[in-house]
């Protein structure tokens, strides 16, 4: 992440160190992104009575960090390594889904974080989140009953099948 300025803004996945700017204008850089992402939509999104209510072509094509944009905006904590890749805060952690377009959302933190007890809740927000902002979301049980988020562009737009 070292490297905004050659290029841009980059949205908190949860794999990266923590985060170091301060929350004021991180904050204010989100808003900023986030609104160029509506634009987007906006621009790109003309056949659809709301536009601004379905991922637009850039966000299918780069979902992790459409979603990781959309959770960040809610305010919610993103986790974080350390240089050696230790887990060093409790947060989401947006990844690639097992299918292509597809994205993993799951709640991670170190060891004693109490991410495991969270996760439930929190995964509950950012499930509503992304609903809000057009992305289909489906709830899963992987190893060990933890649970995660499989998040996809509603089918109508990916050309794939709904899943229940």
């Amino acid at each position: 992440m070292g490297t905004e300025e050659s290029t841009g803004f980059e949205p908190a996945t949860g794999d990266g160190p923590p985060l170091s700017e301060p929350p004021a204008a991180r904050a204010a850089s989100v808003r900023t992104a986030f609104e160029g992402l509506l634009q987007i939509r906006r621009l790109t999104g003309t056949g659809q009575p709301d536009p601004e209510s379905a991922p637009a072509p850039w966000e299918r094509n780069r979902p992790v960090r459409a979603v990781a944009l959309a959770l960040e905006r809610t305010g919610a904590t993103p986790s974080a390594v350390d240089p050696s890749g230790r887990r060093v805060s409790a947060g989401y952690r947006v990844s690639d889904g097992e299918s292509a377009g597809s994205v993993r959302v799951e709640w991670t933190g170190p060891p004693g974080s109490g991410a495991a007890h969270d996760e439930e809740e929190a995964l509950a927000g950012c499930a509503s989140a992304l609903r809000d902002v057009g992305w289909t979301v489906l709830l899963y049980r992987g190893p060990r009953r933890r649970r995660y988020l499989e998040v996809e562009p509603p089918s109508r737009l990916s050309g794939g099948h709904a899943r229940s």
